[in-house]
């Protein structure tokens, strides 16, 4: 396992959000690839899909506010070889759940969901419109491929590489404006993850937005002497286990990051892959089984504990046990 830094750690300028990252992506993919189309449940606007609508009219599907309907419909389009890629809001994504486990999960159908407005990043939408829970519940089925991009470019990446994957498929995208994080070079593979900044102190591993708070973390942590490698996980299931223990060894802590409930998200794969083959102790940035509230995403992520100084004393409270644990 090569521990070579592949990626810079500096935070570049605002792009675009990772919904129109993923808009954009399917129109250039659609010029090429002539065997997918695109489901909406009336809410283009709101998930990138609207890109494509207005480049491929004749391969996008008005489902209407009928979300179930929508994913048994993709389930069956898929027994014909079509490609559906099913786009919506993540909450609104979970109530067709039961036909996704059947139609699309269960029968092993070529299904992508991909689901904006995730976790508090929503923001104002509150506590109705933000999913904390979909991670949890799309990496409990069989067969399910779950993503989590971090910046437009990786999203854009995901984007075809779900494409050229034979399977079911849920990615995140998400709401609000991204910080660019990766160069052109950056290379994105589903099952595995990126380390993005050498630590020998803890290991924090995040996905989607956490992935630049864990940067800035360990920036602030480098200022006081606290070595902290940045590996960003986009993919949550298949998990990267090779990853995840080598630095689980190489740092003997581990800290995760998500815009998500801290029960069955990433932080749970992490813990379950390190409980069987290397356990370290583990501390979880995530949301604390609560529903969120209306606020503005930066006010809710200080609020519910996301920031960077939630990971920064996160931290140093793992590496405190790791060090505690050594005495012992």
């Amino acid at each position: 396992m090569s521990t070579k830094k592949n990626q810079p750690s500096l935070i570049g300028s605002s792009g675009d959000s990772l919904r129109e990252a993923f808009g954009k992506e399917l129109v250039r993919c659609g010029k090429t690839n002539k065997n997918f189309i695109v489901l909406d449940a009336d809410i283009a606007g709101g998930t990138g899909a609207h890109h494509f609508r207005e480049e491929f009219p004749e391969r996008f599907y008005q489902c209407g506010i009928a979300e179930q309907n929508m994913i048994a419909m993709a389930g069956g389009i898929a027994s014909e070889n079509i490609i559906p890629i099913v786009t919506t809001f993540a909450v609104f994504s979970l109530r067709g759940f039961e036909q996704t486990r059947l139609s699309i999960a269960y029968t092993k159908r070529n299904v992508k969901i991909v689901a904006s407005h995730p976790g508090l990043d929503v923001g104002p939408d509150g506590a109705s419109a933000q999913a904390l829970e979909d991670i949890s519940a799309y990496r409990a089925l069989p067969n399910m491929v779950v993503i989590s991009p971090a910046d437009p470019l990786e999203t854009a990446l995901a984007t075809k590489k779900i494409l050229e994957y034979t399977g079911p498929v849920y990615m995140r995208s998400g709401r609000s404006n991204s910080l660019r994080l990766f160069d052109k070079n950056y290379n994105f593979e589903i099952g595995k993850g990126n380390l993005l900044r050498e630590g020998t102190d803890v290991a924090i591993i995040a996905c989607g937005v956490e992935v630049a708070r864990s940067l800035k973390a360990a920036e602030i942590l480098q200022t006081e002497n606290i070595s902290a490698a940045v590996i960003n996980m986009a993919t949550i299931k298949p998990i990267d286990e090779e990853l995840l223990i080598f630095w689980a060894k190489k740092t003997g802590c581990i800290v995760s990051c998500e815009d998500h409930n801290v029960i069955g998200g990433l932080g749970s794969a992490i813990s379950e892959c390190l409980a069987q083959n290397y356990p370290v102790p583990q501390e979880y940035i995530g949301v604390r089984d609560v529903f969120g509230e209306s606020g503005e995403p930066e006010e809710l992520a200080q609020k519910y504990g996301l920031t960077e100084e939630y990971i920064v004393n996160a931290s140093k409270k793992v590496i405190k046990r790791k060090s505690n644990d050594i005495k012992k």
